[in-house]
């Protein structure tokens, strides 16, 4: 695992100061502390920061081709380049090294850009073409790994984070206010936007080919729900499932270092840690997160995970006082705003990862998306079947099974929530229907907002929410999925919670639901093996049996969540809190309403019981606050470069020597 970053003339070959690769590196020297590489000539620098992984001494990047035609650095995973490297030789490829960067290189050298066809793995691939002298760039399937990139005064400007791009002396930083809005909606920023104008992220399962100055990005694959179309029995299905999870655990083990698993004691981790202790032969260590707030702590189910399975396994304990403390930090690397508190926890875990003195770790994220595990597909579900006789009195009632605090309301408070619900009731054929009760109630936040979208939700939706052209074939569950994908897992749990989070502290994660196979495989399946009935995951379930006891397996999914206001507002609030949520901080962003956010500043102060709104009204402007301060105002004080002491290869074609 790494980071790249990258300068590209466009026009015309000029100089690039030789101090702008390392000030750029130095920037992510996070992702990648163990050596430093860079690729000079006339019209391109390349730069790669080192985690070192898989062939720990023969890997450092950049890496090129047999006859030095062809560059390559990469951030990230080829879990399958032990089964391509021996295609590639038969072919007649020559390798210098035992990673599976140069694999990805002689594909590309042999297919082009269809070598990304043949990858199982998590990716952002930089490739320097001297002949053609055309640079291409590629982002995996689904986004797992980041890639940033603006056009500035003549030149491609690249990196795996967006500070590597502010870094750069002709960028400078400017929050975009659409952009702004659209976290505030949807709970954070589509592709390709970011908060930042005119700096854009790369698509996941996208490529951008850049050559003489014209940039042309394509989609080399794309989420496809179409079913079989003859069904199997469910005993198939599993079968077949099994066989896949299996495989697509056992290959992310592949490393020249210890690899261990998050636990978070429920279905998804302990479903791929049992696989590794069943399968593999290794010791295995474990990590969790325990929470101080009893209505977020899960420790009980990990510790009994971990002791039925026998691992080695490591608590982080995480307070109130613990988020707030490290949540600038946290923003840093999630370089954007936030509505949710749960990366900072996600943080503590990985720097105890990295304090085991371990670099990579399994982790459960996908399972949710791929087979039907969150509330919002049950929700979508009750409300199709109760859309069906609107003025029913019993359909609503299933939201009780859903939420089960609801039977604990007053009348009043019942009825409140039904209503809440029947709104867009009817409105099944819209294409948004899942997601509209979730956006519309977090559309409300925009009140805080100085700017506000000129048009109505469902409009601005279709304006950023790509859908494919089948999309309207598909079954309600796939149409909720492909949404919750897309506007969701790609651009904030896989980034700010998943990537971010763990490479602050140089820490890989791999994800075996997010193999590409198991994905295309969840996507074809039939709904009701999916969600059946208000069962969700129900295929996993189905083999967690085998694995895991009963009280693991059957039970409900708890999403994972961290305290908001409770973790800002207590008798130790930091004192950057109430300095950026001040009236006259609030007036110099010029982003926020000041007198909206000071009356949510004194709710929260009160003691009184917040809303999930206000917690994450107070999350988000927090967050932007700090983006603000931190990538407008100051970023230059953070300014840092590679020192003397740091594993620097440099490879110089501008004079034609190699240092």
């Amino acid at each position: 695992m790494c980071g790249i970053v990258g300068v590209l003339n466009l026009q015309e070959p000029q100089p690039i100061p030789e101090t702008v690769l390392p000030q750029m590196l130095a920037m992510i020297r996070h992702r990648g502390p163990d050596e430093f590489g860079i690729y000079r000539d006339e019209w391109v620098n390349l730069g790669n920061a080192r985690l070192s992984i898989i062939d720990l001494s023969g890997g450092q990047q950049p890496i090129c081709n047999e006859d030095e035609t062809l560059w390559i650095v990469f951030n990230g995973e080829i879990f399958n380049y032990v089964e391509l490297r021996p295609q590639l030789e038969a072919l007649g490829h020559r390798f210098t090294t035992n990673c599976d960067t140069e694999v990805i290189l002689h594909l590309y050298e042999e297919y082009g850009v269809d070598c990304l066809n043949y990858l199982n793995g998590q990716f952002a691939i930089a490739i320097w073409d001297t002949r053609q002298r055309s640079l291409f760039l590629a982002r995996d399937r689904l986004g797992i790994r980041p890639l940033f990139y603006t056009l500035c005064q003549g030149q491609l400007i690249f990196g795996s984070e967006i500070k590597t791009i502010l870094a750069h002396p002709r960028v400078c930083a400017a929050i975009d206010p659409a952009a702004l809005t659209q976290v505030f909606t949807f709970w954070t920023v589509l592709t390709p936007h970011t908060i930042f104008q005119d700096i854009y992220s790369l698509s996941p399962g996208h490529y951008l080919q850049v050559q003489d100055g014209q940039l042309n990005i394509q989609r080399y694959w794309e989420l496809d729900f179409t079913p079989e179309a003859s069904q199997r029995t469910p005993q198939d299905y599993l079968d077949e499932f099994e066989q896949l999870l299996i495989d697509s655990t056992l290959i992310r083990l592949r490393a020249d270092v210890p690899v261990g698993a998050y636990l978070s004691g429920g279905l998804d981790s302990s479903t791929t840690t049992a696989i590794i202790r069943q399968y593999a032969q290794n010791s295995l260590e474990t990590f969790s997160i325990a929470f101080s707030d009893p209505e977020f702590d899960e420790s009980e189910f990990q510790r009994r995970m971990a002791d039925i399975l026998g691992t080695n396994h490591r608590v982080v304990y995480c307070t109130h006082t613990d988020i707030s403390r490290l949540f600038p930090e946290v923003i840093w690397h999630t370089e954007t705003p936030t509505l949710r508190t749960a990366p900072a926890p996600m943080f503590m875990l990985s720097r105890l990862v990295r304090d085991s003195h371990l670099k990579v770790v399994l982790t459960g994220e996908g399972a949710d998306e791929f087979l039907g595990g969150y509330d919002i597909f049950k929700e979508m579900a009750i409300r199709r079947f109760w859309a069906k006789q609107p003025d029913s009195q019993w359909r609503p009632l299933l939201l009780k099974r859903l939420y089960p605090e609801i039977s604990r309301l007053s009348r009043s408070s019942e009825a409140f929530v039904q209503a809440f619900f029947k709104k867009n009731l009817t409105d099944t054929e819209s294409p948004f229907y899942s997601h509209i009760i979730r956006w519309s109630n977090t559309a409300r936040l925009q009140r805080l907002l100085v700017s506000k979208p000129e048009v109505g939700l469902l409009e601005w939706a279709e304006k950023l929410v790509p859908l494919q052209s089948n999309f309207s074939s598909w079954s309600p569950l796939a149409q909720a999925q492909y949404l919750e994908i897309v506007s969701f897992m790609s651009p904030y749990l896989l980034s700010s919670q998943g990537d971010r989070m763990a490479m602050a502290n140089s820490v890989e994660g791999r994800f075996p639901f997010l193999d590409y196979r198991v994905v295309e495989f969840c996507d074809r399946l039939p709904s009701n093996v999916k969600l059946r009935g208000l069962t969700e995951k129900w295929l996993l379930r189905q083999l967690s049996r085998k694995l895991l006891p009963p009280d693991i397996w059957q039970r409900r999914k708890r999403p994972y969540r961290a305290p908001i206001h409770r973790s800002f507002f207590h008798q130790d609030t930091p004192d950057y809190v109430l300095e950026l949520l001040s009236e006259d901080a609030v007036r110099a962003s010029g982003l926020f309403n000041p007198l909206a956010v000071n009356q949510l500043v004194r709710k929260a102060q009160s003691g009184a019981t917040l809303g999930e709104v206000d917690d994450m009204a107070i999350a988000g402007v927090l967050s932007t606050q700090l983006v603000d301060q931190q990538f407008v105002k100051t970023f230059n004080s953070r300014l840092s470069s590679l020192t003397t002491s740091d594993r620097v290869k440099v490879i110089d074609r501008t004079v034609e020597q190699i240092h």
